[in-house]
């Protein structure tokens, strides 16, 4: 069985038998992995608290047939443990690898969604932003990487140059009025133009957007990610938005 190692993000973890775990990882260059971890559910385990979600690690595996093997884990940043420490913070860290784990693929690399996801779990733990600003600008990034990019300017159905007042998940994002289907949204211009910030990554305007205007784009981007998804995620449904 070939041995690899590569850098890895843990997204999700079960049980398997009495004492090992099934540990699902995104890496760095192989995209999402299943892997063992024998005995990392005892206490004189080595590396077991390093195979939680959110941690970001060095890991060594055995390529099986079914499932690898891991070998050997050391920590590169502990952004699990440091998460867990703030509750809105750790709600919103379980819908970004949700998210991550629903948009990738078992061993389809894809380098774009793993730095995306290394970069969410960075700003979360090391407090850079309001943790809710910091999920949606992952939800609309990790969406525009798989080929769901919204338009928060100019018409998603025709082109036609913006601004645009009304916005519609199905047609992709903002519409002009000859566009317009029924049953589209009116939001706020100061929220169309908080998530065109946070899709751009200018976080100087997303950090001075009021209160009323962040709910209401993440009621916009909650919507548009479950349309796109065609399920919800279920994290979503714990995070303080309050």
């Amino acid at each position: 069985m070939p041995l690899y190692r590569d850098e890895a993000i843990v997204l999700r973890t079960h049980k398997l038998g009495e004492a090992d775990r099934i540990v699902t990882l995104l890496t760095r260059t192989r995209g999402k992995v299943r892997a063992v971890g024998k005995g990392v559910r005892r206490t004189k385990s080595r590396f077991g608290s390093r195979l939680e979600p959110g941690m970001h690690i060095d890991v060594q595996c055995y390529e099986g047939r079914n499932l690898d093997t891991v070998t050997q884990v050391e920590t590169l940043d502990p952004w699990g443990s440091t998460i867990a420490r703030d509750y809105q913070a750790w709600t919103a860290a379980g819908a970004v690898i949700e998210t991550c784990e629903r948009l990738t693929e078992e061993h389809a690399p894809s380098i774009q969604q793993y730095l995306l996801l290394g970069g969410a779990l960075r700003s979360l733990a090391q407090h850079e932003h309001d943790p809710l600003l910091v999920l949606d600008a992952y939800l609309l990034r990790a969406l525009a990487v798989a080929g769901w990019a919204p338009s928060f300017h100019d018409c998603a159905r025709c082109g036609d140059p913006g601004p645009h007042r009304a916005f519609n998940v199905q047609s992709g994002g903002v519409v002009c009025p000859v566009c317009r289907p029924p049953g589209s949204q009116a939001p706020a211009p100061d929220t169309l133009g908080l998530l065109a910030a946070l899709l751009a990554g200018d976080w100087a305007v997303a950090d001075a957007a009021e209160d009323r205007h962040r709910r209401e784009g993440s009621g916009l981007v909650a919507a548009f990610l479950q349309w796109h998804l065609e399920r919800q995620v279920r994290a979503l449904r714990i995070v303080d938005r309050v």
